[in-house]
């Protein structure tokens, strides 16, 4: 079986209050709302592309608790292939405690578990070769070097998408070099794009020319309620974000990750998959938690790309 898209990273169950601020030094809040939801970077992007009808499977590790068997069973109920996905009995399943205030922006607590614990023995390389796109996202550990280790023997037929996160661009360019060497899309958003370039460089479209030594063949911005900026080396464009109520910004960018890599196994162009990136994370962003919003395929063939 030839998959559409594999996502790879960190798998977490997402404690997500709603409260009346996000709390500083000293501070005091109080809780509004309390939402459980399955989450990990990967994850949302792989479910928001199973809701669209395409063939996808997770690689990634749980335990054998009750937030490992929450994890397992919303996969599988998302239509998610879990036959990539590493169960053991010792240890504890990720979790991200996440505060949210009433204009939608977070802070979020990670607790990796044994997201941190994979061994290259455990992953399905098979299922990661038989894919069109293989999705990575970031650990908070040394999980990283199992997808460094998977990448030196994937196909060239497989195309790699990149979302580093903030935990992987604030250790650094170098610390991702390996990994953005066989990427071909980068996903990633203005302030994780300020963290990895040099200060010298004001404007976008300068630090992603930094980049350019790395032969990266589509790198994506997001920008937030501002849309995103694109290039694929030839052409470069903005576009704007779809103006909607934001009740929680908490998977936004896995969403856009959705809508964009649909576009691209859809043939779109650069600018039709950045306006569906748009789109999803529009939906997602007007839902409390990561996946609760996102679209279905009828309701995203309404934009009539």
């Amino acid at each position: 079986m030839t998959f559409d898209v594999i996502g790879f990273g960190a798998l977490n169950l997402d404690k997500l209050y709603q409260v009346n601020k996000i709390a500083k030094e000293d501070e005091e809040v109080y809780i509004k709302n309390i939402n459980i939801s399955c989450g990990g970077s990967a994850a949302n992007t792989i479910i928001g592309l199973s809701k669209l009808n395409l063939n996808t499977a997770i690689i990634g590790k749980v335990a054998k608790d009750d937030e490992g068997q929450f994890l397992l069973r919303n996969l599988k109920k998302e239509g998610v292939n879990t036959r990539g996905l590493i169960r053991t009995s010792e240890g504890r399943s990720g979790q991200v405690i996440g505060f949210v205030d009433m204009e939608g922006q977070r802070a979020l607590y990670v607790d990796p578990g044994v997201n941190d614990d994979i061994k290259i023995t455990e992953v399905s390389l098979d299922l990661a070769y038989n894919t069109k796109i293989i999705h990575l996202t970031s650990f908070v550990g040394k999980s990283i070097k199992i997808q460094e280790t998977l990448l030196e023997e994937l196909p060239s037929k497989v195309k790699v998408s990149f979302d580093p996160g903030k935990l992987y661009v604030e250790k650094g360019l170098n610390y991702i070099t390996e990994i953005l060497n066989r990427t071909d899309m980068l996903l990633i958003n203005e302030k994780e794009l300020n963290i990895l370039t040099d200060k010298k460089y004001k404007t976008i479209e300068e630090k992603i020319e930094s980049l350019k030594s790395l032969e990266i063949g589509i790198i994506i911005v997001k920008l937030g309620n501002k849309g995103c900026y694109a290039t694929d080396g030839s052409s470069s464009l903005y576009i704007e974000a779809f103006q909607v109520e934001c009740k929680d910004t908490t998977g936004a960018g896995d969403a856009f990750n959705a809508g964009f890599l649909y576009g691209i196994l859809e043939g779109k162009t650069l600018r039709d998959s950045c306006i569906l990136g748009n789109y999803v994370a529009s939906c997602s962003v007007e839902n409390f938690g990561a996946i609760k919003g996102l679209p279905d395929i009828q309701k995203l063939k309404k934009l009539s790309l």
